[in-house]
């Protein structure tokens, strides 16, 4: 991870609060992920996590998960070649297949979630006279994906579909997975659906799709965030279906995570009711941890000391004292985390949290208060420091036009 000096002299060159994405410690992790999965399993990269990390995740994984227009959208400006693309997402315009399609030569998989996307796709397809290979997303008991039944009944008539290549299946069920027998479960559920259509329709499952959901440990004590024990476990279980099928792994939080730093100084400290508080130069809109329940568990953070002249009157408290520390955001709901300890706290002074690499710099309240999006860096040690994006004003965006 980056040396500290190293993020003081960011914080110091370009401000707080900001984003610095570490793009060894990413290359590091995707290596040892695909190491222990195997040169057999393919990795798809679900950018929703984070599209900042588009273009670095070019040489470490095979495909990209594509939910949206927007996504699309970077794709085509990130140069990704379209035969790595997997357009999934619940909502699939007619007119953004069209552009997909007719200006960009299609893509390398479709997603199919409903009756009415796979009209929408084999019209597009049958219109122009060219092949189209899908996956048939099965759902998990929610709003996506098609029951067993429609899968049942699109493959039973896929005869009729003449530009239709129904590749496989595709599965996502969910985020965080605490046990590895879950995660087992829907290996022998979707292992069944498969032979079931092998037997009934004679229909071989060439692909399977996979998001496994496997955890990342974000808060104290367990600061073992790497969760590899629980991926080897997740790697010996697939050896019972490599033989079978093409097997790709979409992941998001699981790759993204521990590479990103949110960088934020301290611009106010007081106490209320016998309560310390500490007020931060971001909050809650820039940060997003999974399963923090009212700010009461301790995410991995780091606290520097920043050489600077304190002129304003604050209530000095020395040693280690806890915190409750708030964003800038004037709601109640701003906290943080409550009672982290800080050692002789002063105004100016830089808190660092960790594991902020997956959905915090897309998945915060950015417009909340018309307050400005961070700036974005990423790191690496042969390229050292790059500003992505630099910081973004909102407030045009919460306005009217005039």
């Amino acid at each position: 991870m980056i040396n500290q000096n190293i993020l003081e002299d960011i914080a110091i060159e370009y401000g707080t609060p900001s984003y610095v994405f570490d793009i060894d410690e990413l290359t590091k992790r995707i290596i040892k992920i695909s190491d222990i999965l195997g040169d057999d399993i393919n990795l798809c990269y679900a950018m929703k996590a984070n599209p900042f990390l588009v273009d670095s995740m070019k040489p470490l994984v095979g495909k990209f998960e594509v939910c949206s227009p927007g996504e699309f959208a970077i794709c085509e400006r990130e140069h990704i070649e379209m035969n790595r693309i997997v357009l999934s997402g619940v909502n699939k315009e007619k007119s953004d297949i069209e552009h997909v399609m007719d200006d960009c030569g299609g893509v390398g998989i479709y997603t199919i979630e409903s009756l009415n996307q796979f009209a929408i796709l084999n019209e597009c397809a049958s219109r122009r006279k060219i092949t189209i290979s899908v996956l048939l997303r099965v759902t998990s008991g929610n709003q996506f994906g098609l029951d067993e039944e429609v899968i049942e009944q699109l493959i039973s008539d896929r005869a009729q579909y003449k530009y239709i290549d129904f590749k496989g299946i595709q599965c996502y069920s969910g985020t965080q997975k605490k046990k590895i027998l879950q995660i087992e479960k829907e290996i022998d559920w979707l292992d069944g659906i498969c032979s079931n259509l092998r037997e009934k329709y004679g229909y071989e499952v060439r692909e399977l799709e996979y998001g496994p959901g496997l955890p990342i440990s974000y808060f104290e004590p367990n600061t073992d965030n790497d969760n590899f024990d629980m991926l080897q476990q997740f790697s010996d279980k697939l050896d019972g279906i490599r033989d079978k099928y093409e097997i790709t792994l979409e992941m998001g939080r699981f790759m993204a995570a521990t590479c990103g730093i949110y960088l934020s100084r301290i611009a106010d400290l007081k106490t209320n009711n016998f309560q310390n508080y500490c007020i931060i130069d971001g909050g809650i809109n820039h940060l997003n941890y999974y399963g923090q329940t009212m700010a009461m568990k301790l995410p991995k953070t780091d606290f520097i000391h920043m050489d600077s002249t304190n002129m304003h009157l604050t209530e000095k408290k020395d040693g280690i004292v806890p915190w409750n520390i708030c964003g800038s955001l004037c709601t109640v709901a701003d906290v943080i985390v409550k009672n982290l300890p800080l050692d002789n706290a002063q105004i100016g002074d830089m808190i660092i949290f960790y594991n902020v690499g997956a959905y915090s710099v897309t998945e915060g309240i950015y417009l909340f208060l018309s307050r400005k999006l961070p700036k974005i860096l990423t790191y690496d040690s042969k390229n050292n420091i790059k500003l992505i994006r630099d910081d973004l004003s909102t407030d045009e965006i919460n306005s009217r036009k005039l």
